[in-house]
């Protein structure tokens, strides 16, 4: 089945916060994001910006393409 877009780049979010042992709320202030929009991205009901992707990559630190490292 193939999945959405949204909801796998939200899981993948959720994958790498989570091995980085970080809350949501940790990840929003990292990223300056708020904790709602983190929420939202992990969900995968937000459309997220491409300088919000960017600041998620720095506020996990990894580089861009590593939130874009799952299968579908």
């Amino acid at each position: 089945m193939n999945k959405d877009i949204h909801i796998l780049f939200g899981l993948r979010i959720k994958e790498l916060r989570v091995r980085a042992h970080i809350s949501q709320e940790e990840l929003s202030f990292r990223s300056e994001l708020s904790k709602n929009y983190i929420s939202d991205v992990e969900r995968g009901t937000r459309n997220i910006s491409l300088k919000a992707i960017s600041k998620l990559a720095d506020g996990l630190k990894v580089e861009v393409k590593e939130l874009f490292n799952f299968s579908k």
